[in-house]
């Protein structure tokens, strides 16, 4: 009996306290290899923690955050308007923790003979105003340009849009892809393509080109010389306090330690610390 009484007590402590062994982290599919690698090293360091994982685009791992269903959002941009305003409206905080520098990359096909685009010329590519590759250069193929974008829930689509097409809307021509290794795979195997993604992505299948000069290295995503460079994120509910203790905390302390940075290189981004 008194094993019994122990044992409605405990449950009891969870549901009010909010203690758990559980963990949830959606959003951000560019964030999605760091945060499995992270989640794999953390889940040898914490073997009794339950962690799910998603990565189906930063907006809706924000939106996780409002309705209550994720313990934190992974995010490849900063807060919309729309969302501060919604936080105001409803009185809730998120916190955001700087994790990693990125640069969008922008890739093509990699027999394409082209090594550099401007900005100008992406977004004339991405409106549909120029369609065909010699259109950019006479020495490029007279070919219909294959252009790729990932999905409108991704915070990389969000900052491309920002930084490239201003208050210009992408062409119907585009074609919308749900992840960045999808838009990997597809321009590997698509002739006179191209899309962008976060550099972490990038691999020899196909060929990153410099955009106004400048490629995204290391040295040019953390100076900002390359135009397309990036902050990544992860957000939290800190609506009632920072978590000081428990899976989110620990799991906080974890990617931003050496170790939690050192595997952000490893994914091919740029660690937000410094190594």
């Amino acid at each position: 009996m008194r094993k019994f009484f122990l044992t409605v007590l405990l449950v009891s402590l969870f549901a009010v306290f909010g203690f758990s062994n559980t963990l949830v982290i959606k959003g951000s599919n560019t964030l999605l290899d760091v945060a499995q690698l992270w989640v794999e090293e953390f889940s040898k360091m914490n073997p009794g923690i339950k962690i799910t994982l998603e990565g189906a685009g930063s907006s809706t791992g924000i939106a996780a955050l409002f309705n209550g269903t994720t313990d934190i959002a992974n995010s490849s941009r900063w807060l919309k308007d729309s969302e501060v305003q919604k936080m105001l409206e409803l009185k809730k905080w998120f916190a955001p923790v700087l994790v990693a520098w990125d640069g969008i990359a922008i890739v093509v096909h990699k027999n394409l003979p082209i090594n550099n685009i401007t900005i100008d010329q992406l977004r004339d590519i991405y409106t549909g105003k120029i369609t065909r590759w010699n259109q950019l250069n006479p020495n490029l193929p007279n070919a219909e340009i294959v252009p790729f974008s990932r999905n409108t829930a991704s915070g990389t689509f969000e900052v491309f849009k920002e930084k490239v097409l201003g208050d210009e809307k992408m062409s119907p021509r585009v074609r919308m892809l749900e992840s960045s290794m999808a838009e990997l795979e597809t321009v590997a195997k698509t002739p006179y393509s191209i899309a962008y993604f976060g550099v972490g992505y990038v691999d020899q299948s196909v060929k990153v080109i410099s955009v106004n000069g400048v490629m995204p290295t290391k040295q040019n995503i953390l100076s900002y010389k390359y135009p397309l460079s990036r902050p990544l994120f992860v957000f939290v509910d800190v609506t009632k306090g920072w978590p000081e203790e428990g899976p989110v905390a620990d799991f906080l302390r974890f990617i931003v330690s050496k170790r939690g940075q050192e595997l952000v290189e490893k994914a091919g981004f740029v660690a937000a610390l410094g190594q």
